[in-house]
């Protein structure tokens, strides 16, 4: 009975592992998204929040990031999953930014109920709601925007009323303080017009610029640049000349590596979401004269998106998701290589730059910005593959996960056999006593002749106990003995898979060390 019951547990153990294994085997793909929040951490892009393209209107909980650390191919993306550990409702139109090592959303509508902030601190891998003190109003559709000190600037969008639906236009700057946790107001004096689905981006100096959007009535001009200066509390206007783009919202802004000028992608001039032709797709604004300009683009130029974020990671604009593209034709992470200012390239490719860290400000939709300027090369060398590593991860989880499923299965399969093996013979031969458990007394033979008749006491002789258990006795030490043998070899057997296969993931390791190594040079000589 005991043995059948170990081998009912070992069953549903086994069974709950290759299940286990399986779903560990399959990669996370996320939904198609749009108004999500994307934030650059610690070399880590964070995905969070939007609506759903292909099912309800308000995505499910879905958490998870991109490793920007490594090199990757954007045909063969490899998402990491954190959505056991979100606690932030399903949600859309949020923005999100980075403060030290904290992820810090804001606003948003739900169905449901839902906080106004929520932090989500990496080196505890936990979210929670703080508590501000202040006014506590919810916005959504707008762009937070971080400083260099740590504060959050949340200018218009629309308001969230009491049961969390879409409210009015309103036209406030709200300001974060992280460092006490309390709500401030700022200056609306030559402030523009309320609106959202608008594009902004901290300088260097850090003033904030501010453009383009949409009010209810039509998309907003991106002639009238509007700037926010963050240490005076105060706002001025630009009129921008040259190729001025089209009126429209929807679209991402972020800061040029050189800290001069400001990169605007995809959007839509119209609310009937009809996509820019590439031609009025891509524009920079340089800061220095408030020109704007179409820069000289080269490569495999996708469909323009609206609705998505933007972020500078490296040497590139890292577009992620978005409305108006076939996820089935073109991938959810669009690369654009900017380090030549004389010629943006569209890339397949993200290689990680040597020395890149996490730039103090990150939004959902304005990017990680540059706090200081640097000069921008005059090439752009021909970037190499990505490394086999990033792209073998999910062959060597499926081989590890078939190997220990392998594993537990003939333990399992060998258990079962060697247990119904044991019982076999347990089973009472034909030719045995049925009684044979009994104990019998069988008188000892007497000789008569040695009888003494004068004895008054008669005698009686002793008798003599067989046990006519047979063999049984002795094939219940053998099975013991078998069975504490076989568990002996079979460990033995596990012992040996384990050190072979650690075995194997070190060669492995070696062989891709030795081969990023010899590409990082080659790489070397190419340039």
């Amino acid at each position: 009975m005991f043995q059948k019951s170990l081998a009912s547990v070992l069953l549903w153990v086994l069974f709950q592992l290759l299940v286990e294994i399986n779903c560990q085997m399959t990669p996370f793909t996320p939904k198609q998204r749009e108004l999500h929040t994307a934030t650059l951490i610690n070399n880590k892009l964070y995905i969070l929040g939007g609506d759903d393209l292909h099912d309800k209107p308000i995505i499910g909980k879905e958490f998870f990031y991109l490793d920007v650390s490594v090199s990757f191919n954007t045909q063969e993306l490899s998402w990491n999953d954190l959505s056991s550990i979100d606690i932030v409702p399903p949600h859309t139109g949020a923005t999100a930014v980075k403060v030290n090592s904290t992820l810090f959303l804001y606003g948003g509508r739900s169905d449901g109920l839902m906080a106004t902030l929520y932090t989500y601190d990496l080196q505890g891998n936990t979210w929670s709601i703080p508590t501000v003190t202040g006014i506590n109003s919810r916005k959504e559709l707008l762009t937070g925007i971080v400083d260099h000190n740590g504060k959050i600037y949340l200018w218009s969008g629309l308001l969230i009323d009491a049961d969390g639906k879409e409210g009015n236009l309103v036209n406030d700057m709200l300001i974060l303080n992280t460092i006490n946790l309390s709500w401030e107001q700022g200056s609306l004096i030559g402030a523009p017009t309320a609106r959202y689905y608008y594009g902004a981006v901290l300088l260097p100096n850090n003033n904030i610029i501010y453009t383009g959007g949409y009010d209810n009535k039509a998309e907003l001009t991106l002639s009238q640049i509007y700037i926010y200066d963050t240490i005076n509390d105060n706002w001025t206007v630009k009129t921008a000349s040259g190729q001025i783009p089209s009126g429209r919202d929807g679209f991402s802004t972020v800061l040029g590596l050189d800290g001069q000028r400001v990169i605007i992608f995809g959007g839509a001039n119209t609310f009937d979401y009809k996509n820019f032709v590439p031609e009025d797709s891509l524009y920079i604004l340089n800061i220095m004269n408030f020109e704007w300009y179409i820069p000289k683009v080269s490569g495999p130029i996708p469909k323009t998106p609206m609705f998505h974020r933007a972020n500078i990671i490296g040497n590139y604009m890292v577009v992620s998701f978005g409305y108006g593209y076939d996820a089935k034709a073109q991938s959810d992470i669009l690369l654009l290589d900017i380090s030549n200012n004389d010629e943006y390239i569209w890339t397949y490719n993200f290689v990680p730059s040597p020395s890149s860290p996490s730039s103090p400000s990150s939004t959902s939709q304005s990017v990680t910005q540059s706090s200081t300027l640097t000069s921008s090369p005059t090439n752009s060398p021909t970037l190499p593959q990505p490394t086999q590593s990033n792209k073998s991860l999910p062959m060597i989880g499926a081989i590890l996960g078939s190997l220990f499923g392998g594993i537990l299965f003939s333990f399992g399969c060998f258990f079962l056999y060697k247990w119904n093996k044991n019982k076999q013979k347990d089973v009472i031969p034909p030719h045995y006593d049925l009684y044979n458990q009994d104990e019998m007394i069988i008188p000892k033979e007497i000789n008569i002749h040695d009888f003494d008749a004068t004895n008054h006491e008669p005698m009686i002789p002793a008798p003599v106990i067989t046990n006519r258990n047979y063999n049984n006795a002795q094939v219940v030490n053998n099975n013991e003995r078998v069975s504490s043998q076989d568990l002996d070899d079979l460990k033995n057997v596990f012992r040996q898979e384990i050190q072979n296969l650690r075995q194997e993931i070190l060669q492995n390791n070696r062989q891709t060390s030795v081969s990023n190594i010899t590409r990082n040079n080659n790489n070397l000589y190419n340039y």
